[in-house]
């Protein structure tokens, strides 16, 4: 299917949306609002999921709706609506103001004199953006989508070994207009896609099984992902049913400290949970303490702490060619940024609301703020969070032939973190034992278990950019209500010294 203009969806663009923003606008402004926004959402996802190469399920859903968010009083006040009329959004944007009237109300009488104040945020009026992709999956007909999945899917059937499959497909079309009394007028479109494919073995002999997962990642790309060549998807399913039966045979890991090599398969989701949550200022300010834990990197630590060995260095980033975080501007109007969050091993920033970037002294957001529905109210969300790759640094292969006695980690797969960020134990999809610099086979039941520090303290040696890629998740959870969003993190493989391995099967029986 060739590559369509990219353009904003025309059918969104016919909606109202500059006469309700008015509306509200105009409404908050007269009942005295220090700031208000107005935000108009259609989100649409749609999935499919086969079970040997056979549908079983599909799903395709748009939520659809507007809200308006106001400081008046020094007190947040926060509403939302369907109907769309210019009434209903001034009775929208009324609300919002008394409910900021009660929260200020509560707060005096909680003894609080905490107000809330917003960095400033130069106007951005008039503004477009748009994802980098090539196809919109929801230009492709469903018949193709399904089709394509059960091709993979029979192909996986049919290598020796593999008694199941399961496929899946998720896409997600995301539209937004934004504008606020500052002048700020933004319309946005983002898509994201992600596929994935699982192979599963059975031994006749003794009903012991096992799966094995493709590891593409997610992207913020279109259909192109699937049928282009951006993945070598033929190559990938040519490898997995090959590691599915040598894991089957594998011996169990022996628990001791070793050398890690571990892929950007497996190194995304460890930056995802002990460096992307861990460095939400909001959560190391212990605002986000009563439902996803707090952080160890304490603001109190910024510039001073050393969260890992010198060759660390680690970027925010909302700019990210087919990032799953990447906008051209946030929630709060603010333009996307890239900023340092560790330089050199060391804690030099985190990731910014409005709120959070005036209430500890920074001059500007970086651009985090997102609310992943219209009913529901932005909150600090994570930027694309990547490790960066050493400018002439080793491939894989070299980092592997350096290590004497160690375990080449790829893929991921469960994992565990306390709710300071700072202690956990990662698991994967594929282990290879490493001996005098070669691989050796692989291994089973293996975990890794490390404090955040002292994990990123022993890392010895990154990648070059040759290794690097961008992995990442579209479910990433916080706040309360619970917030659902996508993000990318990139990372080379990279070699960690004298790190804890467990072996889960002997855990488990403890």
């Amino acid at each position: 299917m060739p590559a369509t203009p990219r353009s904003i969806d025309e059918t969104f663009l016919a909606l109202p949306l500059h006469a309700l923003a008015d509306a509200a606008l105009a409404r908050a402004r007269a009942l005295g609002a220090d700031h208000a926004d107005f935000r108009f959402e259609r989100v649409r996802g749609a999935s499919w999921r086969l079970r040997d190469a056979r549908t079983a399920g599909t799903s395709d859903s748009t939520d659809t709706g507007y809200a308006v968010r106001v400081v008046h009083g020094g007190a947040w006040g926060f509403a939302s609506g369907v109907d769309l009329t210019m009434d209903a959004a001034a009775r929208v944007a009324g609300q919002a103001v008394a409910m900021a009237k009660l929260s200020a109300k509560v707060i005096q009488a909680a003894g609080s004199a905490e107000r809330v104040e917003l960095a400033d945020e130069p106007a951005h009026p008039d503004r477009t953006w748009i994802s980098s992709y090539e196809i919109n999956p929801f230009d492709v007909p469903d018949a193709d989508k399904a089709g394509l999945l059960a091709e993979w899917s029979a192909r996986l059937l049919a290598a020796p070994g593999v008694a199941h499959t399961d496929a899946s497909l998720l896409t997600v079309q995301e539209n937004k207009f934004y504008a606020d009394t500052a002048g700020t007028s933004t319309t946005q479109q983002r898509v994201r896609l992600h596929p994935e494919l699982t192979a599963v073995a059975v031994d006749p002999a003794t009903g012991e099984f096992d799966s094995m997962r493709t590891l593409a990642p997610p992207v913020g790309r279109g259909w192109e992902y699937l049928t282009g060549n951006h993945y070598d998807w033929h190559a990938e399913l040519d490898r997995i049913p090959e590691h599915l039966a040598e894991k089957l045979r594998a011996p169990s890991v022996e628990p001791g400290r070793y050398d890690l090599v571990v892929d950007p398969s497996n190194l995304w989701l460890t930056i995802h949970e002990s460096i992307g949550h861990a460095t939400e200022l909001d959560r190391a300010l212990g605002y986000e303490a009563a439902y996803a834990g707090t952080s160890f990197a304490t603001f109190d630590q910024l510039g001073k702490l050393a969260y890992g060995s010198e060759v660390m260095n680690v970027t925010g980033d909302r700019t990210a060619e087919h990032g799953l975080a990447t906008i051209g501007y946030d929630d709060e109007g603010v333009a996307a940024q890239s900023w340092d969050l560790i330089r050199n091993g060391t804690l030099v920033g985190y990731q910014l609301d409005r709120r959070t970037a005036k209430l500890t002294g920074f001059e500007r957001s970086n651009g985090c703020a997102y609310a992943d529905s219209p009913a529901h109210v932005p909150v600090q969300r994570m930027a694309n969070v990547s490790l960066r790759p050493a400018p002439q640094g080793p491939s894989t292969r070299d980092l592997i032939s350096g290590v004497e006695h160690g375990i080449y980690v790829v893929g991921d797969r469960s994992w565990s973190i306390d709710m300071q960020r700072y202690n956990f134990q990662f698991t994967g999809q594929r282990f290879f034992r490493i001996e005098h610099g070669q691989l050796a086979g692989q291994l089973r039941d293996v975990a890794y278990q490390a404090s955040t520090t002292d994990f990123w303290g022993s890392m010895a040696a990154v990648g070059g950019p040759g290794t690097y890629v961008l992995g990442g998740a579209f479910n990433c959870g916080k706040a309360q209500p619970g917030q659902i969003a996508a993000v990318s993190h990139g990372c080379p493989a990279a070699l960690f010294t004298d790190v804890s391995i467990l072996n889960t099967t002997q855990e488990a029986g403890r």
